[in-house]
């Protein structure tokens, strides 16, 4: 039985979904507030905010005195004073929480300043997204009243000398508003949010399932549907709604969605909405505020200041690093179909910060974007420029061509002759072949990429797919020590960590 039925009264939905005529205007309102919180700190000091804030056009004033920054760069001049405690350096006062975000592809942990003010937008910005489900037709709205299952990071940060950190995810379940925990919506409660072993959370909360009447689910898809899984085969269940028959809604986001679904399916009684979302380490950058559409709309009124790099060859170097002074544009300034790099500045004294994300604009009147990669997840050995928004539409197809179930994929390019190749592993536990289903990927992709297609038959000489147990992939996130939370397998291989994927397969016998 739900704890209380929500109906969203209209006026507080049309309060928290405003229509925007002017994302420019809006975004300069951001970018003004941001500067004028932080004029005084040393960033601000460094690169003028007084002088841009008086400036006629601060938006380019800004980006004339700002550099771009990535991690690296960001952290080396500033972000390590405020991690050793320093106050206002990039944003006024003390950082106390930090996001730990290794990402994929590298072994160092970044910490990412997290500030109560940023807590604070990313909260306001869910809550903006719960009122836009008030203009969906023909779901069961009731669901919100019933539990939220929070699959995230443990909420037992890491003490340091003046700060604590953890996964964003716990961070924001540690800051979760009174009201929502008063009511009893937030699950799995804070006991078992603070479990750090992953495997002993998983545990205890299939044990607590059945007290529990779910109708959202939030987290990465591999570890939901792990979680959702394990409750099923305990209990003996047909799905996931014979225990849960409330369970209506899926929050997701980080990954697309599309190579999860057909295995999500399996565990459903019932159709469920997917939510997407685009919420980073660094911030809230989007949401799915409409029913039936693949689009985030770009939270451009509330705490980001947005710009978008094209991602070409003028920008970026072909290890998908952003090069000096680029072309950044602004939100009023860019075109649909086209993928762009951003760049943020936030609440958290984060400025004109490449976040790593290439993104898509496919509804500029709404403000809607996709999501296509990572500037350094992409495969262009030879100018195929394939991209993980092309990699994921393919394995969809071919999925849904074989009818079977593909958790996982990655994808490297490997030295073939003189030439090159690309080697799938993908992750299936149906039977298949594996040379009708690199044919059939080869052949989708050729459909999606031009670029692909035309150095398929040149330089391009190899793909092949190598098919693994879903177990494996798992069990490579655990021995690299990324299990649970926020985290997600690489979808483009390179470097060391391919070094490392190679080895670990070696090591266990895979063939």
């Amino acid at each position: 039985m739900a704890i209380f039925d929500i109906t969203i009264p209209k006026s507080i939905a049309r309060a928290f979904n405003i229509p925007i005529r002017d994302p420019r205007s809006q975004q300069i309102k951001v970018l003004k507030k941001l500067l004028k919180k932080a004029r005084f700190t040393q960033f601000g000091q460094e690169y003028h905010f007084d002088d841009i804030l008086l400036s006629k056009h601060p938006g380019k004033k800004f980006q004339q005195l700002v550099p771009t920054y990535n991690y690296d760069k960001l952290y080396k001049a500033w972000w390590h004073k405020t991690l050793e405690g320093t106050p206002d350096v990039c944003w006024p006062g003390v950082i106390k929480f930090f996001a730990l975000s290794s990402g994929t592809s590298e072994s160092a942990s970044k910490y990412i300043p997290v500030t109560k003010e940023l807590i604070r937008s990313n909260t306001i910005t869910s809550l903006k997204q719960v009122v836009s489900l008030s203009k969906y037709e023909n779901v069961p709205k009731s669901a919100i009243g019933r539990g939220w299952l929070m699959l995230g990071g443990s909420t037992q940060l890491q003490k340091g000398p003046t700060y604590y950190a953890g996964d964003l995810s716990g961070i924001q379940q540690k800051n979760i508003p009174f009201w929502f925990q008063g009511l009893g919506l937030y699950k799995p409660g804070k006991k078992i949010a603070k479990e750090q072993d992953w495997a002993k959370k998983l545990d205890e909360i299939v044990e607590m399932a059945p007290n529990w009447d779910i109708g959202f689910i939030i987290g990465v898809p591999a570890w939901l549907q792990l979680c959702i899984e394990k409750i099923i085969e305990k209990y003996k269940l047909n799905n996931i709604h014979d225990m849960w028959p409330n369970l209506a809604f899926y929050v997701h986001g980080g990954v697309a969605m599309e190579p999860y679904k057909k295995g999500f399916e399996k565990l459903m009684g019932k159709p469920i909405t997917y939510i997407d979302t685009y919420l980073a380490s660094e911030g809230f950058l989007a949401y799915q505020s409409r029913q039936d559409t693949k689009g985030m709309q770009l939270n451009f009124n509330s705490n980001i200041f947005f710009e978008f790099v094209p991602f070409d060859d003028h920008n970026f170097d072909g290890d998908g690093n952003i090069l000096d002074n680029p072309e950044a544009l602004m939100i009023h300034e860019i075109e649909e179909n086209k993928d762009y790099a951003i760049l943020i500045s936030t609440n958290a004294g984060t400025w004109r910060y490449a976040i790593g994300d290439t993104v898509r604009l496919i509804d500029k009147e709404k403000s809607e974007i996709i999501i296509t990669g990572r500037t350094k997840h992409f495969l262009s050995l030879v100018g195929e420029h394939l991209s993980v928004d092309n990699m994921n539409k393919a394995i969809l197809l071919a999925s849904e061509t074989l009818n079977i179930t593909i958790s996982e994929f990655t994808v490297a390019g490997i030295p073939y002759g003189n030439f090159f190749g690309h080697q799938w592993y993908v992750a299936c536990d149906d039977e298949v072949d594996e040379l009708k289903l690199a044919s059939i990927i080869d052949e989708k992709l050729k459909l999606l990429n031009d670029d692909y297609e035309v150095e398929r038959k040149h330089a391009l000489k190899s793909m092949q797919v190598k098919v693994l147990p879903e177990h494996v992939f798992m069990d490579f996130m655990q021995h690299k020590g990324k299990i649970g939370g926020q985290h997600k397998f690489p979808r483009v291989m390179k470097g060391k960590m391919l070094e490392e994927w190679n080895q670990f397969l070696e090591n266990n016998l895979v063939n």
